[in-house]
């Protein structure tokens, strides 16, 4: 028989952490706010924001939700996973750590590289590279990804809706892995003293 764990931070934090999710990812009926990005895309950004943040648990669970949709959507094939690892490393440059010249060239291939991506999801390597911005306080990339996304997107409340669901997705990303990397350390920490969660 499994043993059922308690959540270390208590069921009601929990539960707030699945309505984050829901919010975020799925949606709520008649609570939460209309989605501008479809559910694929929104499950693309939670895996990449799961690889830049090293959450094998949130990789996993993404990944299965990737899979679901692409079957149910039936989306052409293309090797996703192979290209979110390459994006999310190339995207780990920061610009405050290079120079200008390095920088000039870090864009010269970022754009080459991202329209690779655009081939399969239009829109989706800049998605990725907001998202990525948002998570680490990247001014330098946001605006880079930022003017991609708001050409792309005329309407002001289309562009309103395309940022909120990227940012909802980050909030809810930094605390999903945040719990599940460090959780079992946590378990077990609180075992050398007896206490089992």
């Amino acid at each position: 028989m499994a043993t059922i764990r308690k959540p270390i931070q208590g069921q009601p934090f929990n539960d707030v952490l699945n309505e984050l999710h829901a919010h975020a990812i799925t949606g709520v009926p008649d609570e939460s706010d209309p989605f501008v990005l479809d559910e694929l895309e929104r499950e693309y950004i939670a895996y990449a924001l799961a690889l830049y943040y090293q959450c094998d648990h949130c990789q996993v669970h993404h990944s299965h939700a990737i899979e679901r949709l692409r079957v149910q959507g039936v989306t052409p094939q293309w090797n996703w996973r192979e290209e979110f690892l390459k994006t999310i490393l190339f995207l780990r440059t920061d610009r405050r750590d290079i120079s200008d010249a390095e920088w000039a060239g870090w864009l010269k291939a970022w754009r080459s590289f991202a329209v690779h991506i655009h081939y399969r999801h239009p829109g989706l390597a800049c998605y990725v590279a907001y998202a990525i911005g948002i998570a680490r306080h990247d001014e330098a990339l946001m605006e880079l990804a930022f003017g991609s996304i708001s050409s792309s997107n005329e309407d002001h409340d289309e562009l309103l809706g395309v940022v909120r669901d990227i940012d909802r997705l980050v909030v809810f990303m930094k605390a999903a892995t945040s719990k599940n990397r460090t959780d079992p350390i946590i378990r077990s920490q609180l075992r050398t003293r007896g206490i089992a969660v």
